[in-house]
């Protein structure tokens, strides 16, 4: 923080870019928010339109289209470039072109002298954060993927539909990653502090299929939306302007992040989906949950898919 000042770095304004600093703009998160994009002309077109609705804005926030140089200042990178996922296309699918993309940005990045959080949006968004950790060379803390916290709000959003409540009262998460081997935590589901597996079992309108069902919309929410509007970008905006909340103002709020694992979970060497406490420093410590044996099955399993993907990447790494 220079000065005082917080400083956001966001690289990519394409859909998902410029949402996020639409919503960031809006809910008044920084003092300076610079957009960096090969596309100039964009980043400098969305810098003046979202100037022009600074006298609407609850804070002022300093805007301008920049260049990997402006990162050196930064507090916050966020980087949500890269290729996006075209209908029939999975998440796993993108690793190939996000890979050799992630290398050229992160190498930038690091060259201005960035010392701060980096926060990965781009999809995988699993691999792509652990290589963002090994293409820096940052503290494993300081880079974070925004894992499965948007599959997390699906969750409590339609768990809150069906059980009529407020989707801010319902506490469940989805871990693992976010693509399709993601697991619902059924066995940690609570509304109120009442477990939503007893709801179902006590009260006769309330049903187990529903339940999987929730979760199948869950998983699949993304093929859904690509299918009707060609991308996704609002939830995850606005989830990575909360993430960047629970940062700046040093809030240790848990957030379904993905977190680099060394022995949680069983799990060593990989960045999955899993609650974490988010502050200033970064991910300060992973929420171990006490899952179910078949939850645990399906996280390894989850873990495994993408050690496969990941193996042919980083198979002769030898930085740390």
């Amino acid at each position: 923080m220079a000065n005082g000042v917080n400083r956001v770095a966001l690289i990519g304004t394409g859909f998902v870019g410029s949402s996020y600093a639409f919503a960031m703009l809006n809910q008044g998160v920084t003092e300076e928010l610079v957009l960096i994009d090969l596309n100039k002309e964009k980043s400098e077109g969305d810098a003046m339109d979202l100037n022009h609705g600074l006298p609407f804005a609850p804070s002022p926030t300093k805007i301008w289209f920049g260049d990997y140089s402006d990162c050196k200042d930064a507090d916050l990178v966020v980087i949500t470039a890269g290729a996006n996922q075209k209908p029939g296309e999975t998440r796993l699918d993108l690793v190939h072109k996000n890979m050799k993309i992630f290398e050229s940005i992160v190498s930038q990045v690091m060259a201005s002298g960035f010392d701060g959080i980096f926060l990965v949006a781009t999809n995988p968004v699993d691999i792509l954060t652990y290589a963002t950790w090994k293409f820096s060379g940052l503290p494993k803390e300081r880079v974070i993927g925004s894992g499965t916290i948007l599959d997390t709000a699906r969750f409590r959003y339609l768990l809150g539909e069906y059980f009529q409540v407020d989707a801010r009262n319902v506490h469940a998460y989805i871990i693992g990653e976010h693509g399709d081997t993601e697991l619902p935590v059924w066995s940690h589901a609570d509304i109120g502090g009442r477990s939503v597996v007893d709801l179902v079992k006590e009260r006769q309108q309330y049903k187990q299929e529903d339940l999987e069902e929730i979760f199948v919309n869950v998983r699949d929410a993304a093929y859904h939306i690509i299918e009707r509007k060609g991308a996704t970008y609002y939830g995850i905006a606005m989830g990575l302007v909360r993430l960047t909340k629970a940062i700046l103002q040093n809030e240790n709020s848990v957030l379904t992040v993905s977190a680099y694992l060394d022995g949680e979970y069983d799990q060593h060497d990989i960045y999955i989906g899993v609650p974490a406490i988010v502050n200033r420093t970064g991910i300060r410590e992973i929420i171990e949950l006490k899952l179910t044996e078949e939850e645990r099955a399906k996280f390894a399993h989850s873990a495994n898919v993408l050690k496969q993907v990941m193996e042919p990447f980083f198979q002769n790494e030898v930085r740390p």
